[in-house]
């Protein structure tokens, strides 16, 4: 059984490999042959366990992540356990943060690849931390990309960013002011940020426009709640984690019409019906797509002999 870390997991997985098989997963989540309860609980003491379970159920691999929040750890110390599903043999660990950060990146990208326009191209970024990175990451694997902005509240921090992600993916990336200079003219909005009120007026948005968030709880949420009345299609990763969300989806009186990431992927499906429509993904995470993505690492190490 091999053990394996962040930096394994970065030099054995590309970006463009973790959207190809979160999307497989998607497609075998729509057709039943992929397993996502939602999130567990089990506080203990001055902490919170949290658990997210799935994988395939008969073939390929199933497993577990798990990361704590309080006083008895912090989301950095995250494990991904990953099983043969068909023989019940463990096949590995991944201990970490870029596992979660990956697949959740991930997700986004097939997210944009079956809502956004075709020939979308500028992509404004709000918020310049890990998820912001790989939610970019993503995005330039289902699209070619020609004009990026970046806000963050904290200048050096999007200028960081701005420098940084342009050198790994080839990008002229401009550090912006404000989100109205980022998100003016924008085919993409990637809003990734650890606040828990609106960073940016839904009066910005533009026709035809993909949007994605990350933070979607009633009582902290990241987009303005009139995103609701002006996306034509509301979709989502994992509807049971979306009707699960702690707190609540701050869209709660629209959680009817949101529809499954998995079941446009599984048809073929493509979220958008017209090139004016807005579309607005919830990203809620998927359960088993970190096992699915930790296997990636441990294939290609067992394939190396390391």
């Amino acid at each position: 059984m091999e053990i394996l870390t962040d930096d394994d997991l970065t030099a054995r997985v590309s970006m463009r490999d973790a959207v190809a098989a979160v999307e497989q997963a998607l497609r075998d989540k729509g057709n039943g042959r992929f397993v996502t309860p939602p999130r567990h609980y089990a506080t203990l003491g001055s902490g919170t366990f949290v658990f997210t379970i799935g994988g395939g159920s008969g073939d390929g691999v199933a497993g577990f992540r798990v990361y704590g929040f309080g006083g008895l750890s912090n989301e950095a110390s995250q494990l991904v356990v990953v099983y043969d599903a068909a023989t019940g043999q463990l096949r590995g660990i991944v201990q970490g943060t870029r596992v979660g950060a990956m697949r959740t990146g991930a997700l986004g990208g097939v997210a944009i690849k079956y809502a956004a326009r075709e020939d979308a191209s500028a992509v404004a970024v709000i918020g310049a931390g890990t998820q912001a990175r790989t939610q970019l990451e993503a995005a330039a694997v289902v699209r070619s990309l020609k004009d990026v902005r970046v806000y963050s509240r904290t200048p050096g921090s999007r200028e960081a960013f701005a420098q940084e992600m342009g050198e790994q993916l080839g990008l002229d990336i401009r550090p912006v002011a404000s989100t109205e200079e980022a998100i003016r003219g924008a085919d993409i909005v990637i809003t990734a940020t650890s606040s828990s009120s609106p960073t940016w007026d839904a009066a910005l948005i533009e026709p035809g426009m993909h949007v994605t968030s990350i933070r979607l709880a009633r009582s902290a949420h990241e987009v303005d709640p009139a995103i609701g009345e002006q996306a034509a299609a509301i979709f989502t990763g994992s509807m049971e984690q979306l009707r699960s969300y702690p707190g609540g989806f701050f869209l709660e009186d629209r959680i009817d019409s949101v529809t499954d990431l998995a079941d446009h992927v599984a048809n073929d499906r493509p979220v958008r019906t017209s090139s004016e429509q807005v579309t607005f993904y919830c990203s809620t995470g998927l359960s088993g797509t970190e096992v699915v993505v930790a296997d990636l690492a441990l294939s290609a190490s067992q394939r190396s002999g390391s």
